[in-house]
C-alpha cells in the first residue's frame, strides 16, 4: 500500500498503524510522507521548519514509527541510516537504494526488482535483505562530475 498514493489523512495512517495522533507525531509524518527519498533525521528537523521540535522527541518519534512498522531504517553508510516510509517494502526484503559516491544523494529504486537471496548454508538464516547501489547519480553526471574510460 503507497501512503503517498493513499490520500488519507496522516491522523488515520497513524491510528491504522496503532499510534497516538500527538500534534509532533504528525508533523514528523508530513515530513516522511512529501519526501521523494530517504532523510536522515537532521534532515527531517530541518524540514520541520518552524514546527520545531526538539532532536530528542524527533529521534523517538522515529524509533516509535519503525517499531510499528510505518517506517523503516535506511542504512546506507556503515552507522548513519536515513528514514522513509516501509510502505513499500516488504517483512524480507527493502526496495533497492542508489546512492551517488560524489554528493551522498540518495535515490529510491522502487521499479527495481532484486531477487530474494536463499541462502544455502545451514548455519545462516536470513531476516532482511537491504540492497545499495553505489554510482554517479543524475546531477552530478549531468555536471560532468564522471569520466567514462
Amino acid at each position: 500500500m503507497d501512503l503517498r498514493r493513499k490520500n488519507d489523512s496522516p491522523e488515520k495512517t497513524l491510528k491504522e498503524y496503532g499510534l497516538n495522533c500527538t500534534k509532533s507525531q504528525i508533523k514528523v509524518l508530513k515530513v516522511l510522507l512529501s519526501a521523494e527519498n530517504p532523510l536522515a533525521r537532521g534532515d527531517i528537523i530541518s524540514a520541520l521548519g518552524s514546527r520545531k521540535i526538539d532532536k530528542v522527541t524527533v529521534y523517538r518519534i522515529l524509533e516509535r514509527f519503525c517499531e510499528k512498522g510505518l517506517v523503516h531504517k535506511a542504512y546506507l553508510d556503515k552507522r548513519d541510516c536515513e528514514y522513509e516510509l516501509a510502505d513499500r517494502c516488504s517483512k524480507h526484503q527493502c526496495h533497492p537504494h542508489f546512492k551517488c559516491i560524489k554528493c551522498g544523494r540518495v535515490i529510491c529504486l522502487y521499479d527495481e526488482k532484486i531477487p530474494l537471496i536463499e541462502s544455502r548454508r545451514d548455519d545462516l538464516v536470513f531476516l532482511r535483505q537491504k540492497t545499495v547501489i553505489e554510482g554517479i547519480g543524475p546531477e552530478c553526471f549531468a555536471q560532468g562530475l564522471y569520466e567514462n574510460k
